[in-house]
């Protein structure tokens, strides 16, 4: 059987189970299992040969589970449902409202902080843009805000999240991708800095030009001493979790799996400090002896969370290598990297090839399923193109401008997945048009910062790379 047919077969048969309601791990799993079954029962002997084949893809797979590089995933997630579920999260988002006084469209920069924070640590853009735009939404139009600066915000934290560290998305990347996942996270965060940036200047452009966007409203006024003492409380102590996690991996001081766990115990012990030992130091005696009920069913949330979504990574990255293994032992991946490069086109040609594939698959499919079908073909294609940088700087650069089309690919209208998810948690009466419309400019702000990346690779080869 020709490659292409074999690689059409295994494509068109998993996205036909996801299309029927499997989930895209089991669909991955088994659509490869019989693949692997015909072409070693096809192409070799029944007995031995078969027999040996589907043991070295089934161990390749099961070690592929079992390697340190994925630990951060399910540390970063559970440090990231425990922010949530100890109202540690939700204490940060309210002080930097009150900071902000009465700063003209102070709820979208809120939104955009705090939904960046919840998305980078949930590992979660559909997750994030649920809950903010649940509780966000209806705040921001009681008070005047339009459609615009409301929704538009919510849908663009999703860029932020996948770039600025701790993000599982980014450690599962890497992991699929077999680079140094300590560089890729530390390689996202000039850019998203950078997009951070951008929003905040469109935010503040869009309501100095036209007020009516973000009407401003009279807030209790709070001392600068208060605000003082506001930040150093209830934001710095939040914040310096996700410095000092990035901080120990960019000066190697703990690998990216240990300074994980570094932030997972720290958020613990900060909802301890806060919600039992300050009470208690108060004289609040009842609502520190209750803290530990909470605290227990705070935990067991969090882990559950945390295990739930780290299974189907799990399973994500078993249908991967199964995927892998079987393009490898059909020949089809080597076949397709060989018709691929034999083009006469440019690697910026083919990066932009790259590029449109995965906002067109954005458009019906989540990042672990486009993960899955891309990274095994696309890697090894980049790699055979030179862009004037290192093998490794290639793969690190390659992997931020997929992450960010990937998110971009969310809320690319019409189809965009976070785009239904946002219709359907908007006050009644929000119109389709009016969600495209208002997740078009943080879009193009994303947009824009590919082009700077694809234009200035040290954007983000620099950092990653600083040291020796």
């Amino acid at each position: 059987m020709e490659w292409y047919w074999i690689l059409i077969a295994l494509l068109g048969s998993t996205l036909a189970l996801m299309f029927i309601g499997f989930p895209v791990g089991v669909a991955f799993i088994l659509v490869n299992t019989v693949a692997a079954f015909i072409i070693y029962g096809r192409f070799g002997s029944l007995d031995a040969n078969m027999e040996a084949g589907i043991y070295q893809l089934t161990d390749n797979a099961f070690a592929n589970m079992s390697i340190f590089a994925i630990v951060p995933i399910p540390m970063f997630l559970l440090m990231g449902e425990l922010f949530f579920h100890t109202g540690l999260a939700n204490r940060m988002f309210n002080a930097v409202e009150n900071l902000m006084g009465s700063t003209p469209a102070r709820l979208s920069y809120v939104t955009v902080a705090g939904g960046t924070a919840f998305a980078t640590l949930s590992g979660s853009s559909m997750g994030s843009t649920a809950l903010l735009g649940t509780l966000m939404v209806p705040e921001m139009a009681k008070r005047g805000y339009k459609k615009s600066m409301s929704i538009g915000p919510i849908l663009g934290t999703g860029g932020l999240a996948m770039l600025i560290p701790p993000s599982a998305l980014a450690v599962l990347l890497g992991t699929l991708a077999e680079i140094d996942i300590g560089r890729l996270l530390i390689g996202g965060i000039v850019p998203g800095l950078i997009l951070a940036t951008m929003y905040a200047v469109y935010i503040f452009l869009r309501a100095t030009y036209d007020p009516s966007v973000a009407p401003i409203y009279e807030v209790e006024y709070i001392p600068w001493s208060a605000r003082l003492c506001l930040f150093l409380t209830d934001v710095v102590p939040m914040i310096s979790i996700i410095v000092m996690v990035i901080l120990l991996i960019m000066f190697g001081v703990a690998t990216p799996s240990e300074s994980a766990a570094y932030g997972s115990l720290g958020v613990i012990i900060l909802s301890i400090l806060y919600l039992w030992l300050m009470p208690l130091l108060r004289g609040e005696r009842d609502q520190a002896h209750k803290f530990w009920l909470k605290f227990s069913d705070s935990l067991w949330k969090s882990m559950w969370g945390a295990a739930r979504v780290t299974i189907i990574a799990l399973m994500i990255l078993f249908g991967s290598s199964l995927f892998s293994n079987v393009l490898a032992a059909s020949g089809a991946s080597v076949a397709l990297i060989e018709w691929v490069t034999s083009f006469d086109v440019s690697g910026f040609v083919m990066l932009l090839i790259m590029f449109g594939i995965l906002l067109l698959l954005g458009m019906f499919m989540d990042q672990l399923a486009m993960m899955l079908l891309t990274v095994p073909i696309f890697f090894p294609i980049i790699v055979g193109f030179d862009f004037g940088l290192s093998a490794e700087q290639q793969v690190i650069w390659f992997a931020v401008i997929m992450l960010l089309a990937m998110e971009i690919s969310f809320t690319t209208p019409p189809f965009g997945l976070l785009l239904f998810v946002m219709q359907g948690v908007a006050p009644p009466g929000t119109k389709f048009s009016e969600i495209c419309l208002a997740a078009i400019p943080f879009m193009a702000c994303a947009m824009f910062l590919v082009a700077l990346i694809i234009f200035f690779p040290p954007i983000v080869t620099w950092l990653p790379f600083l040291g020796p």
